[in-house]
């Protein structure tokens, strides 16, 4: 159950990335210069005060340097690529094992 799970929100996650480079592809055509969305504006369109709330509370808990070399790295990238990297990794963590060959059926 947990393996499916893990699947399916990677694909939702490879999906999602596919629809920020649509939507970047389209933006960048319109505007006549490349444009990536960051996850740093989506997080801001969704719920401005989660992001604060977060980064208050990593610095509170670790320190301000793991905010700025850890966290705000990430969330600083283009959100397509940052939800293809997460998706691919749930989908790998989430696969089946492979069968066994031979008499190694411990």
């Amino acid at each position: 159950m947990i393996r499916f799970l893990l699947r399916f929100l990677g694909l939702l996650l490879l999906a999602l990335a596919f629809i920020f480079v649509v939507y970047d592809g389209m933006k960048s055509i319109a505007d006549g210069g490349l444009f990536f969305t960051k996850v740093t504006q989506i997080w801001t369109d969704i719920h401005a005060a989660s992001l604060q709330a977060a980064q208050a509370t990593v610095e509170r808990y670790t320190g301000a340097e793991v905010w700025q070399l850890g966290v705000a790295t990430i969330v600083d990238q283009p959100a397509s690529a940052v939800a293809c990297v997460l998706g691919i990794v749930l989908i790998v963590l989430g696969r089946r094992k492979k069968p066994l060959i031979g008499y190694a059926r411990d």
